[in-house]
């Protein structure tokens, strides 16, 4: 079996929303320029402009708008830095006691059946993904598995780094068709940690069209090795049409007959059964993945220990940038220094 993998961004930021700010900036140009216009409009009421500039010779426009630059120059810098922008990946080691959750998820053509909005392969990773956001205890793998099965995210406790993996996932990245669950339970009992030989869980997300018949037996293996099987089923209980995103049509056989999908439950419930876990099927008003999860809460806890990939924050950069900024403008006075303008240092 051979491992599917994503590339991790090397660069992001962590409230990337916060940058809309910087949209403020050419907002705070258009108001600086009236106020210059509208106070050149004034001083015009009181006489001649040169006349006037010859009244005050020690006031510098120039310094104005520099400090204005400058301003901004500390905001957007300021803006930069609260949307903590992130270069590069650091490996950290965090030791935390929970179980290990293998979740199996097909990802054959049949996956893509509008049975469950939007479908039965998008609704399973919303579910993935809110036990992900929520379990925050436990060390987590993803199989993908069609015809056969591969690794997706290996045992981690980097929730973060394995929402970019799930987020990647789709139909047509196993050559393979078919739904090989087998194939999956045999992978997930290879992907626990060598030294943990407790708190070890399967969940199987598919829809039960199983190509191999040789599933029951594989997850009596497992439990036999304590590992616990549990089922999710993906669909209704009908034969459905199976979209075709190429054509924007639906899937058809050889005779140009429609290719029709069923959840075949009676499987799912015998896997589970052999494998010492629960059956749970979904629909449109509920996943059921939390409801299987809960009932793993019986398994044993062991301190684990795993490498967590987190981001290098790089924020201190821009906040000292901004204070450059805010020391520069202050230093900077509004007017003309006069003792400054008598220094002449070439005469």
């Amino acid at each position: 079996m051979k491992d599917i993998t994503t590339e991790i961004k090397l660069f992001q930021f962590a409230y990337p929303e916060l940058l809309w700010l910087l949209a403020a900036i050419p907002l705070f140009f258009v108001i600086y320029f009236l106020s210059v216009w509208r106070k050149r409009r004034i001083l015009k009421r009181f006489g001649d402009s040169e006349i006037i500039a010859q009244l005050m010779p020690e006031a510098s426009p120039v310094r104005n708008f520099l400090k204005f630059i400058l301003i901004n120059l500390a905001f957007a810098a300021v803006v930069f830095g609260a949307a903590r922008p992130q270069f590069g990946v650091k490996m950290k080691e965090v030791t935390k006691r929970g179980a290990e959750l293998v979740i199996a998820l097909d990802v054959s053509n049949s996956m893509m059946a509008e049975d469950i909005q939007p479908n039965r392969l998008e609704r399973a990773k919303e579910a993935i993904s809110q036990l992900m956001e929520n379990d925050q205890g436990d060390n987590i793998a993803l199989i993908v598995f069609a015809g056969d099965a591969y690794t997706q995210i290996p045992m981690t406790a980097d929730f973060s780094a394995a929402e970019l993996f799930l987020s990647n996932v789709k139909t047509d990245m196993i050559p393979v068709q078919g739904t090989n669950i087998s194939a999956a339970i045999e992978l997930g009992m290879k992907s626990f940690s060598p030294e943990n030989d407790k708190g070890r869980a399967i969940i199987i997300i598919t829809d039960g069209e199983d190509h191999e018949q040789d599933a029951i037996a594989k997850a009596k293996e497992a439990n036999a090795k304590g590992i616990i099987v549990s089922t999710l089923g993906m669909g209704e209980q009908r034969a459905v049409p199976i979209p075709d995103p190429e054509t924007g049509d639906f899937r058809k056989d050889a005779q140009g007959n429609r290719v029709l999908t069923e959840l075949n439950e009676t499987l799912l419930k015998q896997v589970a059964h052999a494998g010492g876990g629960i059956y749970t099927r979904a629909n449109n008003t509920r996943v059921g993945l939390k409801n299987l999860y809960a009932d793993l809460d019986k398994l044993g806890k062991s301190e684990q220990k795993s490498n967590v990939a987190e981001y290098d924050d790089r924020y201190r950069y821009f906040v000292i940038l901004a204070l450059f900024f805010l020391l520069a403008e202050f230093f900077i006075l509004e007017r003309q220094n006069r003792w400054l303008n008598q220094i002449k240092i070439f005469e």
